[in-house]
This record gives structure tokens, C-alpha cells and sequence, in this order.
């Protein structure tokens, strides 16, 4: 299954919007998109999973590693509408509690893209 990443930065914000499966062979596409990103050091980034199906221990890596980046660099890094399946996977592995978790995208991002 084929990962797609796209970025919306506005502000000081940025925005990932995931779509797809993060596993052991599409979590480096990630991972480069975040290196690539985290260059530009947004203050905040929300990561929008409201399109990934499946989010394995690869995957959760390469989030811990850009929460690591982004809160060295003084920011912050949240996950937004996790599906149920992700949602388990947070909670299982107690990242729910290192993590921000939205139920939604924060409306000011959503507010951002019209703009």
C-alpha cells in the first residue's frame, strides 16, 4: 500500500496529512518528509490521521523521533483524528499520554487552509 504525505505550513504551523498504511516499508517516505520539515522549524505541527489505515511499530517510531526533534527544538507535535485502529495502538503502547491527541484537526489549521 502506497503512502502519501502532504505538508501545509502557515505561521509558524505546519500540517501533515497522512493517507494510507505507515509500516517498515513506507515509514522512511515519512520519516524523509519530517527531516525535511523540521529544517524548516515550525513552532507546531499537527499530524492529521484521520487517512491512515494501519500504523505499525516503524511507524510510531518516526513519530517519537519528530516529537524528540520538534520538542528540542522548542516546539510541539500532535496527532489528530487517529482512526480506531491507531487510536488502540496509541493506547496500548501508553503513547496516548506522550502525544497531544485531538479527536479533530485543530479548527485553527483547518481555518489556515482556506486562507
Amino acid at each position: 500500500m502506497e503512502l502519501k504525505v502532504s505538508t501545509r505550513s502557515h505561521a509558524g504551523h505546519a500540517l501533515v496529512v497522512i493517507a494510507g498504511e505507515i509500516d517498515l516499508y513506507t515509514a522512511p517516505h515519512l520519516q524523509s518528509e519530517f527531516t525535511r520539515l523540521l529544517q524548516e522549524g515550525p513552532g507546531r505541527v499537527v499530524i492529521d490521521m484521520s487517512a491512515v489505515d494501519f500504523c505499525d511499530s516503524t511507524g510510531m517510531n518516526v513519530l517519537l523521533s519528530a516529537l524528540k526533534r520538534m520538542k528540542e527544538q522548542g516546539g510541539t507535535l500532535e496527532v489528530a483524528s487517529p482512526r480506531p485502529a491507531v487510536q488502540k495502538i496509541l493506547q496500548v503502547t501508553g503513547l496516548d499520554s506522550v502525544f497531544t491527541v485531538h479527536d479533530e484537526v485543530p479548527q485553527e489549521f483547518l481555518l489556515s487552509e482556506k486562507s
